[in-house]
């Protein structure tokens, strides 16, 4: 099984102003302090206390991501939004592969194609590059990239592009509700 080298140089949630909560100096109602509080709740539902970090300068990308945390672009979850028969579905997809859509088609029993930014935020709540592998508005069918499972630890976004937190694939497939399955290109 392949570890992580954290290298984090982002501020903990617990190290920002406002006590502790995640958002640090937030406005109240401002989308970035709802959507971590969101996050947070959601978190909280499945069992998971994450340490949520965050970069000033975004983890919009997997690249992004994997820099600022210092780990294999591998360990970096992709929470990517698709539309199966036009119902929104989660693919959770290491940041090192990319999904074959025929072959997710095939898995989930429909055509496939790529939500647009209002198909994302509709289903989940949250906005691309910054969408968490649960906690969303609605239930959605999951299912999770196999190589994931190779990793001790990954990481994902919590909320907002510049947000992530680190959990252990098991967490994953279990906060998620995803059906581990082979589907990268």
């Amino acid at each position: 099984m392949a570890t992580s080298t954290r290298r984090s140089t982002g501020e903990s949630s617990s190290d920002q102003a406002g006590g502790g909560q995640a958002g640090g100096n937030r406005r109240p109602g401002s989308p970035r302090s709802s959507a971590q509080e969101r996050f947070v709740l959601g978190a909280q539902a499945v069992g998971l206390t994450p340490d949520v970090l965050r970069f000033p300068a975004g983890t919009r990308t997997a690249e992004q991501a994997a820099a600022a945390v210092g780990c294999a672009l591998g360990q970096i979850v992709k929470s990517l939004v698709f539309l199966c028969d036009g119902r929104p579905v989660l693919a959770l997809t290491s940041g090192a592969n990319r999904v074959d859509t025929k072959e997710l088609g095939e898995l989930l029993g429909g055509p496939i194609v790529r939500a647009d930014a209002d198909d994302v935020r509709d289903a989940t709540g949250y906005a691309i590059g910054g969408t968490p592998p649960f906690g969303h508005v609605r239930p959605l069918r999951a299912v999770a990239d196999r190589t994931l499972l190779n990793y001790d630890t990954v990481w994902a976004a919590a909320g907002t592009p510049d947000t992530v937190f680190e959990l252990t694939p098991d967490e994953l497939v279990r906060a998620s509700g995803a059906t581990v399955a082979d589907f990268a290109a």
